[in-house]
This record gives structure tokens, sequence and C-alpha cells, in this order.
């Protein structure tokens, strides 16, 4: 059994590669698992976002004392599968009077960065696409291309409302990357790597939001506030606020365009409650405490992958939670939060966090 959960996917992957490069040439087999890792990707990347399209609708729906989706298929579970089909079949309307490179070029920039970010997560002990020594800086790097696509489809459109949501967009994912920027820091100046793999394994003993005392604490709640702006979504969802801008950045778009924002939008929302997963809670840890060796013992026993997609699914029910609770913040409030509070809350987080590793007053230091 392995030391923490009881699979280990790296086992299924040599075994697996040794067995086609010893029937095909090794460029072929090279090819024939990009291939699959490729494919794989495409079917969880889809799969996801159409199970959080209907996770976030029946929520909404109890908070608001509805039924939800209840009529395409048993109990609705059907829905978003009849929702894609009919975007996948909606006609792509032309436009007059756009840059029609920039406008098409807009959706696959948000789609491929939201990607690239999902294929870094770590989904399980040994299952990752993408695993270097820097992984969180490329993580961070990557995120940071969406708004390229959103600026871009919001001038690209040559509308007023598209415009002002993109600039909306702009001015809050820049403001709001640096504090997830410096929560992510905080705790890679704990973990003393970039390393995902690495930062995960260190939690085999404890999670870092109970090994790293306060600052984790304060770290992990500014991440969440600043994830859910940085996804523009409630109550920060001023680029895409109906009432006054229709739909945004993404007005004139139709058909599977429009898709790959709604697809990104989603995405985005995993991504972020992944990486606070892996940052706070273990990634693909179990829970394990000291001196409970049967319970270590059973916790062991579940999937890797469970414990991650579990822990994750939690973390977006609280983003959700956020944006059908709260009401739509002003423009001036949102950028008085990140720049008059957060960030300097964050900076001085930072400065503390680095006096505990210092001093190794965590637990578990020598």
């Amino acid at each position: 059994m392995s030391n923490y959960t009881i699979d280990n996917f790296n086992s299924f992957a040599q075994w697996f590669d040794g067995a086609l490069n010893s029937v095909l040439p090794a460029w072929l087999s090279t090819t024939i698992e990009c291939v699959l890792v490729g494919l794989i990707l495409l079917l969880a990347y889809s799969v996801l976002a159409l199970f959080y399209i209907l996770y976030e609708r029946k929520i909404c729906a109890y908070f608001q004392c509805r039924l939800g989706p209840n009529r395409v298929g048993p109990w609705g579970l059907l829905q978003s599968c009849a929702d894609m089909f009919k975007i996948l079949i909606k006609e792509l309307i032309s436009l007059k009077h756009i840059d029609k490179f920039l406008f098409a070029l807009a959706p696959y920039l948000v789609i491929i960065a939201s990607m690239l970010c999902f294929a870094v997560l770590p989904w399980g002990n040994g299952l990752q696409l993408i695993n270097f020594n820097i992984g969180i800086f490329f993580l961070i790097a990557c995120s940071s291309i969406g708004v390229l696509g959103i600026l871009l489809a919001g001038w690209s459109s040559n509308n007023k409302f598209t415009l002002v949501g993109a600039l909306r967009s702009g001015a809050q994912m820049v403001s709001y990357e640096l504090s997830v920027g410096l929560s992510i820091l905080t705790m890679v100046a704990f973990a003393g790597t970039m390393d995902i793999v690495s930062i995960v394994e260190a939690q085999a003993d404890g999670w870092f939001i109970f090994k790293a005392h306060i600052p984790a604490i304060i770290a992990f709640i500014i991440y969440m506030i600043a994830g859910t702006a940085e996804t523009n979504r409630g109550p920060f969802d001023l680029p895409e606020a109906e009432s006054e801008l229709t739909a945004g950045y993404h007005t004139e778009y139709s058909g599977i365009h429009f898709g790959f924002f709604y697809l990104a939008e989603y995405l985005n929302l995993f991504i972020v409650s992944g990486v606070a997963t892996l940052m706070f809670f273990g990634g693909w840890m179990p829970l394990r405490v000291a001196g409970w060796d049967g319970f270590n013992e059973i916790m062991g026993y579940i999937p890797s992958v469970v414990w991650f997609i579990g822990k994750a699914i939690l973390l977006s029910f609280i983003i959700i939670w956020f944006k059908w609770t709260y009401p739509r913040l002003r423009i001036d409030q949102l950028l008085s939060l990140e720049w008059k509070y957060l960030l300097p809350i964050n900076l001085f987080n930072l400065v503390l966090m680095v006096v505990i590793v210092i001093q190794g007053w965590y637990f578990g230091a020598n």
C-alpha cells in the first residue's frame, strides 16, 4: 500500500508506456500517448463543465426554494447535455464592422488558457499531465492569458457594451491577480518549493491549512475572495452585469464561440477550487490525524482522485454560495476592496509567513 493512498497511478503509467514501447517504435508510442492524453484532457474538461453547469443551477434553485432543472432526464440530470447540443447546433452569426480575426481568436485564447491551467492540476497520486519544478509559476502565468481573450473580445466586437465589459474585466482581473498570486506565494514560502506534486506530498502528515497557523487561514480567505473575483463570478460579476451591459464582453458572440466563454467560466471555477485544494487542503492527500492509526488507514483506502475532486467540489460550493448570497459590488467598491484592504493584508501576511518559517513556529517543525 502507498504511503499516502492505496492507489498510485505512476505504476500504471510506467506499465502502459513499457507495453507500447515493447511493440511499437519509440516515436509512434510517444505520439499515441500524447493523443490519448489530449483526448482524456478534452473529455475530462467537457464532462466537468457539464457537471458544474448542472451543479450551480441546482444549488441556485435550492437557495431560492425552487426545483431547478427537472425535465430532461431523471431529476434533470441530462439538462446540461441538452444545453450542450443546443449550443453546438446554433448558427455562428456573422457581424459587420468588427475585427473578424480578433473576434474569432478571443474565445480560443480564453479556452486555451483555461485548459493549460486545467492540465497542470494533479488529480491523484501519480495522475498529472504536466509536472515540473516550477509548476506554480507556470499555473499563474497561464491563468494570466485569459484576460487577453476577454479584452480582445470586447474591443473587436465594436460595441460600447462589450468594450465597457472588457475594460471592467481587465481592471478587475489584473487587480485581483495580485492577491491570488500573493496568497499562493505565501504557501509556496511555507512549502519551500514551486513543484506542485512536492507541495502536495509535503502535506502527507497534515494539511497546510492546519500546519501553517493563522497566515495560512488568512491566505485561504483572501485567495477565495480574490479567486471569485478573478473568475468574474458574483458578487464580482461586473464585466457581465446583465442589468447594465446585457452580456458584457460576449454580447455579440453566438453558437460555439459563446460556448467557449461559458465553458471556460465554469472550468475556471473548478481550477480556482482545485488550486485551493492543492495549496491549503492537501490536494489528493487523505485526512490524517496524529495517533489515530486506524482512522488514518481507513482514510488511505479512499482513492486519491476522490479526495481531490471531493475537496474541489466542496470549495466550489462556497464560491457558488458567494454568488447567490451577496449583491453585486460597484466598480469603485470592487477596486477599493483589492487595493486598500486585500493587497496590504496579503503583503503583511507574506512577511508573517516568512518569519514563521524562519523561526520554525509551525506544527511539524524540527
